[in-house]
């Protein structure tokens, strides 16, 4: 079992970022590995703004800026989105700091569809800031890029308790991100059946051509993909997560840095069912199954509704 994320280049990039600032000591920190990407027949998502990459940090360095991991959040409402929405929802797994159950010190998250397309591994994104940095581009609209200092796990703590490992958080931005539209948190009890049933992914992780198993390259731009749901209740669901098909044929599905990112259902509308969580490696590399933590269990919701109740539209 892997849960997928930060490639190669971007933990070398920070890495001699940090040169200057700590020490040999601190450089050799363990770094958290999230996330999972949109393989097989994926298309260029221009359909969900609302959908970001998102990086997370430490206070290794002795700042806020210590580079952890990246992965995939949707901002949402509560449907009076006239202000904006500061409420992003991801995966417990990108939130976390790596010592368990807590969260990192600060997040950056940006809304473009190419968001770091153009990040070599040595220089930051020109036009975007990605890994490190917010820059807005005048001449892109939905160019936003926002800091966060607040968020919140729902318990995630490397799998313990699996299949029920609680692979939910939530970002809370500094300040509001307004919009055409946003996610919809699902209703409790929406996914009942695995047959027949048509879901939409989307995400900024690795898609074909760049193995998990060498994550040297990823286009970091938001892409979409249609897969098939196939479990909701056996030993590594459980009813807490589902697995969905992963590519081939006209399916696509998900790989390294797609953690946290959305399960929509019904597959058109805006209304997100469950996060990217995990895949199982194997020697090709996001091609098996792919599991994601259901948001539609009233006790979820009910979470996300505590955390982030009192930002709704602030």
């Amino acid at each position: 079992m892997v849960v997928r994320g930060s490639t190669d280049e971007e933990r070398e990039f920070m890495r001699r970022t940090l040169l200057a600032l700590v020490s040999a000591g601190l450089l050799a920190m363990t770094l958290v590995v999230p996330a999972t990407a949109i393989t097989g027949n994926y298309v260029e998502d221009f359909e969900h703004p609302f959908v970001g990459l998102i990086a997370f940090y430490s206070d290794a360095a002795g700042t806020d800026d210590a580079f952890l991991h990246r992965c995939t959040g949707s901002l949402v409402d509560d449907g009076t989105p006239a202000d904006g929405s500061r409420v992003v929802v991801t995966a417990g797994h990108c939130t976390d700091d790596g010592t368990g159950d807590a969260v990192a010190v600060s997040a950056r998250m940006w809304f473009r569809q190419d968001a770091g397309t153009r990040f070599d591994g040595v220089n930051r994104d020109p036009l975007t800031g990605y890994p490190d940095m917010c820059i807005d581009d005048p001449t892109v609209v939905l160019d936003a890029c926002v800091v966060s200092h607040e968020m919140y796990n729902y318990g995630f703590d490397n799998f313990a308790g699996f299949p029920n490992h609680r692979d939910v958080g939530v970002v809370i931005l500094d300040t509001p991100v307004i919009l055409p539209e946003y996610g919809t948190i699902t209703t409790a009890g929406v996914i009942t059946s695995p047959k027949s049933v048509t879901m939409t992914v989307s995400g900024y992780g690795i898609t074909d051509g760049h193995a998990a198993s060498d994550p040297t390259v990823s286009f970091r731009e938001r892409l979409m993909a249609t897969t098939t749901l196939v479990r909701i209740n056996n030993k590594d669901t459980a009813g807490f997560s589902i697995a969905t098909q992963g590519k081939g044929g006209w399916r696509g599905g998900t790989c390294s840095g797609d953690s946290g990112g959305p399960v929509f259902y019904p597959s058109t509308s805006n209304t997100i069912v469950a996060v990217t969580s995990f895949g199982y490696n194997n020697p090709n590399a996001c091609q098996g199954l792919d599991f994601a933590y259901r948001l539609d269990r009233q006790e979820v919701i009910d979470w996300i509704d505590l955390v982030a109740g009192s930002h709704w539209n602030q």
